[in-house]
């Protein structure tokens, strides 16, 4: 119960426990197919090719480059497709919200 006695809203806490479930699973996909570099350690940039479907029935595909906790996406070499239609956007910054699916494109390596 909250401070006035009502319940809390569901749907917002859903969202947030959805949210944090994605962005640990966004965060597994990004370890899996993160470069190492020559002193063994991760490399800066995340090289996962994925697909993502935004609200609004939105579809981009491009680079995953990093993510954070409210799992806004940083992708590159971004293209949205709509329909038969594609457009060349560049590098992009999703706002987590946005997000309803991640789709990884290539086989995550399982060690």
């Amino acid at each position: 119960m909250s401070r006035s006695g009502q319940p809390p809203d569901l749907k917002k806490y859903m969202d947030k426990k959805l949210q944090s479930m994605l962005a640990h699973v966004i965060g597994y996909l990004c370890e899996q197919n993160a470069d190492i570099d020559e002193r063994g350690k991760n490399s800066t940039y995340v090289l996962a090719c994925v697909a993502v479907k935004l609200n609004a029935n939105r579809m981009v595909v491009g680079t995953l480059r990093g993510f954070d906790q409210f799992m806004n996406l940083v992708v590159d070499n971004t293209v949205e497709v709509n329909g038969n239609e594609k457009n060349d956007i560049g590098m992009v910054v999703l706002r987590g919200n946005s997000v309803v699916t991640v789709e990884a494109l290539e086989p995550v390596n399982r060690t």
